[in-house]
């Protein structure tokens, strides 16, 4: 018998997989935190003999390299894959014995990264699960444009190869275990669910179902912009990545935290936005520790900038520190543990902003254009219909083009309230009059703010001239 158990990684919105038999196993894109595979293994009584990457990941970490030299497991990486440390390359139709009757075969699955590889697990001849990192999701495939622009119409059309072969070779009772598609942005569309099959993505899956010039169109259509960090993780992970240092940080006082700021350094609040609105370190931004929050950090944090860490408690901060160190941000500059009375130097007193339904936002809003109303959703969001009279900056652009933005109080918004907290707290960062909207976008129409579409190509002059 085989096991396939599943790791999930939920704020990357990605999955690893660990798969075996009695004795022996193999591990499947792991995580950045291999311990979390190492006590999987631990947990079932069985020896990580095997560790295999689909791909050079473009959105964490691996743990792939330290996994193998913790456990001492050969380290299996897709040939066409250039790396700076030893591995077992992989090809094509190459097969590895996992366990007495247990074989992983590999299969070369192009289109998420040109050396992308699948791998299918098989009992004793027969097709069990396929491991298919970003090739084959749920309901979609992964993207095609993380590698070079000049590649991205070419890998999206072998996107749409793989897929057919994976439909092709593979029963329809064979389980499908993509490592993306949960969330993650490195998946290219809405796909969804929790588990499926070759079967029910021939029935479903875009890739599948349409030709191939109908596929790459409205494929490459959907693609929405990319976490800036990402440009950072390929090359780390080619390198091989240093081992995982999740020691806590310096603590760092008041006078320290106000040093940190005036320098140019990111202090960043962990705390609940709720908590934050009422009273936060003037200057210092708030990313809630849950979620994706270290996605979107990574994103708008500008790469290599010193990071200080505020949160509630030390168990905060360990599952903040850990996140982060997912998408390559390892070691915070410092940290404080407590509240903003803790933070803040003497005689100074925290800030504050005000949050706001939709039908607050109603009540004040003034056709012509005097309120300043900012949509901080992404291109598709936006696309589906906004406030009218709303600029529109998403929200990883907003540090950058905080000058667009008109004078006046601020009330910004997103979809549910999460992005809009960090969106306002950068603006309150910068010294301006916010109000955060935490509400859902449902309620906008249903307050009787009136509503608009735009084109996704002209939210950008609508941003500019939000009269328009």
């Amino acid at each position: 018998m085989f096991f396939v158990d599943t790791i999930e990684v939920a704020g990357l919105g990605n999955r690893s997989y660990l798969a075996g038999g009695p004795r022996t196993a193999v591990a499947v894109d792991p995580p950045r935190d291999a311990e979390r595979v190492i006590t999987a293994a631990a947990r079932r009584g069985v020896r990580i003999a095997y560790v295999v990457e689909t791909h050079l990941h473009n959105d964490y970490v691996s743990g792939g390299l330290e996994l193998a030299r913790l456990t001492g497991a050969a380290y299996l990486v897709p040939a066409g894959a250039r790396v700076a440390f030893e591995r077992v390359p992989v090809a094509d139709g190459d097969t590895t014995e996992v366990d007495a009757g247990l074989t992983l075969r590999a299969l070369a699955t192009p289109g998420h990264t040109p050396h992308h590889t699948s791998y299918v697990l098989q009992e004793d001849g027969r097709a069990v699960a396929a491991f298919t990192g970003g090739s084959l999701l749920i309901g979609t495939v992964g993207r095609p444009d993380l590698v070079e622009p000049r590649l991205t119409d070419e890998l999206a059309r072998a996107q749409h190869a793989s897929a057919h072969r994976l439909a092709a070779e593979l029963p329809d009772d064979t389980a499908v275990l993509p490592t993306h598609g949960f969330g993650s942005f490195c998946s290219a569309g809405g796909g969804g669910g929790d588990a499926t099959t070759i079967g029910r993505e021939r029935a479903g899956n875009e890739a599948l179902i349409k030709d191939v010039d109908a596929f790459v169109a409205d494929l490459l259509a959907g693609l929405d912009d990319v976490p800036a960090y990402y440009a950072h993780m390929g090359p780390a992970n080619a390198r091989g990545p240093a081992s995982l240092d999740l020691t806590p940080p310096a603590l760092a006082d008041a006078t320290e935290i106000a040093a940190r700021l005036a320098a140019g350094e990111w202090v960043v609040d962990l705390r609940s936005r709720l908590a934050f609105a009422a009273g936060h370190v003037a200057g210092a931004v708030n990313f809630e520790a849950d979620g994706q929050f270290a996605v979107h950090l990574a994103w708008l944090l500008p790469w290599g900038k010193p990071v200080t860490l505020l949160a509630e408690s030390p168990e905060q901060l360990a599952r903040a520190q850990r996140e982060l160190a997912q998408v390559g941000v390892d070691r915070p500059a410092a940290a404080a543990i407590g509240s903003p009375a803790d933070w803040v130097r003497e005689g100074e007193r925290p800030r504050a902003f005000r949050r706001a339904s939709f039908a607050e936002l109603a009540e004040v809003y003034d056709p012509s254009g005097r309120t300043v109303v900012l949509d901080v959703r992404r291109d598709s969001e936006r696309a589906g219909g906004h406030v009218a009279g709303s600029a529109h900056i998403p929200v990883h652009q907003v540090r950058d083009r905080l000058g667009e933005i008109p004078a006046g109080t601020v009330w910004v918004h997103c979809a549910g309230g999460a992005r809009a907290a960090i969106a306002a707290s950068l603006l309150d960062a910068a010294g301006r009059d916010v109000v955060a909207v935490d509400d859902s976008f449902a309620a906008a129409a249903a307050s009787g703010l009136p509503m608009a579409r735009t084109a996704p190509a002209a939210d950008r002059a609508e941003a500019e001239d939000p009269a328009a």
